[in-house]
């Protein structure tokens, strides 16, 4: 096979010689000319860097990882994540007053209203817990890194949480901690319902029923949020929108 196929097969070796050197004065001829002279040489255009999806360029920015209140929250897989419970703009549903967040346990979505008829919504997993109540209600109040304190019912149930009951101080904030970075508590009548959005580290379960807990958000999202809403927000729990 002839090596050279771009030559013809009668290009003898002395030839190929001169021709390179011919071109190779050439290119540097070019090289010292300047721009818009009458030598010119056709180049390949460079190779196309592969297009980025910028939806999820943001959502790398979005769930990456963050350093707060002296915790480093690791990014999340937003990859392993089904795309409709990644945190975004929505029309909103609702029907519901610009500023009130809106819980739709029949899909796992949380939406805060927003003017213009849009809302912000969320993915979320849920709990027994999750399901035992329903109705308005207002976020009386908000933590940041809270502490965990289980029920007294959970604890009869694993008595190994004894060791974070009220009575022993609660489980430290932290990253391990069940309430996640944040927890907005939810109060009815000036009572407290025992009910919570809070954050977990465990993403996995959003868009899933798991066995305990209230409304999880991924830590990213409740952080989100906490930053959007002030103590004295309205709340709506329902099983389906546009059904409290």
């Amino acid at each position: 096979m002839n090596k050279n196929t771009d030559l013809p097969r009668s290009t003898s070796r002395r030839g190929f010689l001169n021709l390179a050197t011919a071109g190779a004065a050439g290119l540097a001829l070019s090289a010292c000319t300047s721009f818009g002279s009458r030598y010119s040489f056709n180049q390949p255009p460079p190779p196309l860097e592969p297009a980025i999806d910028p939806q999820l360029a943001s959502y790398a920015s979005m769930y990456g990882p963050v350093f707060d209140g002296g915790f480093e929250v690791p990014a999340i897989p937003i990859e392993k994540i089904p795309p409709q419970f990644l945190r975004q703009m929505v029309q909103d549903p609702t029907g519901e007053r610009p500023g009130t967040i809106v819980v739709d346990v029949s899909q796992h979505y949380l939406y805060l209203v927003r003017e213009g008829g849009q809302a912000m919504r969320y993915g979320v997993g849920l709990g027994r817990a999750g399901f035992e109540w329903s109705g308005r209600a207002v976020i009386q109040w908000k933590r940041a890194w809270p502490t965990w304190t289980p029920p007294d019912e959970m604890i009869a149930r694993q008595p190994e949480l004894e060791k974070y009951s009220v009575r022993n101080g609660g489980m430290a904030p932290g990253l391990q901690n069940p309430l996640g970075a944040r927890a907005l508590y939810i109060f009815q009548n000036n009572e407290d319902t025992l009910y919570r959005l809070h954050g977990s580290p465990e993403w996995w379960s959003i868009g899933k029923s798991v066995s305990s807990g209230c409304v999880r958000l991924m830590n990213q999202d409740i952080m989100d949020l906490y930053d959007r809403v002030p103590n004295k927000t309205p709340i709506v729990v329902t099983n389906g929108v546009g059904m409290a």
